[in-house]
């Protein structure tokens, strides 16, 4: 067992014509979890990834993985981590399982190819050259050739970009097996519900800081949207509801015979609305509880403007 997280970010600069992508941005991230580093366009995302990985040369700052200096031990690293890149990092006229297969052999005990290959339906495509492939084929062989040695540390950087629910599906689940067997997983992703269902921590990076993280429970609680919900007759007098809820609570009528109650959700709370329905002879309908989403914080942190 280790000590020291898997990745260990200090202050990270980097410039590119004197323009910060990534500008102080500190970020841990724990051995054996899966954890989604989320951010708009632009954000510094990428870059602090490939600075990870060795691709990049920081400006300023510090970044450890795996104990290891990314570019001055990156021969030392790089037997130890799995990259999978958006694109590129394949020869355009390899064969599909061939590429997989020369993959494998550079590890001292990968895992079985041919496993690999049934589990992420790659079998129909084996001799098809990676230029031939569709954009949802080449991004399952890509996710093949980052776990097939074995890795500590795997990096996926949009793992599920252009991949029907199928094919999405069997992703998340290898994704959560690699965390089984205890291996880090470090996660670039657009899609927020993609990290609310994997990942065990999310760090939200925009105009390059972590301006969040947390598990995603603790990033979605609190705030006005966490509210209870329910139908009725329309015109109800809440008034005496209120001084049954508690001090700071509120009770209003969102739609004709749509009732929105905004206060910590509970089953106190859910109690005292329903034993108040109960009481006035009330049969509420659709009951139900409103929190925010990965999404709404998201979108509450970085803006509802688009990004060029």
């Amino acid at each position: 067992m280790h000590s020291e997280p898997a990745v260990q970010i200090a202050g990270l600069v980097k410039r590119y014509d004197d323009k910060p992508a990534v500008d102080g941005l500190d970020l841990t991230i724990a051995r054996g979890a899966i954890t989604a580093v989320l951010g708009p366009n632009g954000a510094g995302k990428t870059t602090t990834i490939e600075t990870c990985e060795g691709y990049r040369r920081p400006d300023a700052g510090t970044v450890h993985v795996l104990g290891l200096d990314p570019v001055a031990q990156n021969a030392a690293l790089r037997p130890r981590i799995g990259v999978m890149l958006q694109s590129g990092g394949v020869y355009a006229g390899a064969r599909a399982v061939e590429m997989l297969r020369h993959t494998a052999k550079l590890h001292a005990h990968p895992l079985d190819v041919d496993a690999l290959v049934e589990r992420l339906g790659l079998g129909s495509c084996g001799r098809t050259t990676y230029r031939r492939l569709s954009g949802g084929q080449q991004q399952r062989l890509a996710l093949a050739m980052a776990v097939v040695g074995r890795p500590e540390l795997v990096f996926l950087d949009e793992p599920t970009a252009g991949l029907d629910p199928q094919a999405r599906r069997a992703t998340w689940e290898l994704v959560r097996d690699l965390r089984r067997d205890g291996v880090t997983v470090v996660v670039t992703t657009h899609h927020m519900d993609e990290a609310e269902q994997l990942a065990d921590h999310v760090a939200i990076v925009d105009r390059g800081k972590v301006i969040a993280n947390g598990t995603p429970e603790e990033l979605c609680r609190g705030g006005a949207e966490n509210a209870l919900r329910f139908d009725g007759p329309p015109g109800l007098d809440l008034g005496p509801l209120l001084k049954e809820l508690p001090e700071g609570a509120t009770a209003t009528e969102t739609s004709p015979g749509s009732y929105r109650i905004e206060a910590p959700v509970d089953p106190r709370l859910v109690a005292t609305v329903t034993g108040w329905c109960a009481a006035s002879g009330i049969l509420p309908e659709r009951l139900s509880v409103q929190r925010r989403s990965l999404e709404d914080v998201f979108l509450d942190l970085t803006g509802r403007e688009l990004r060029s």
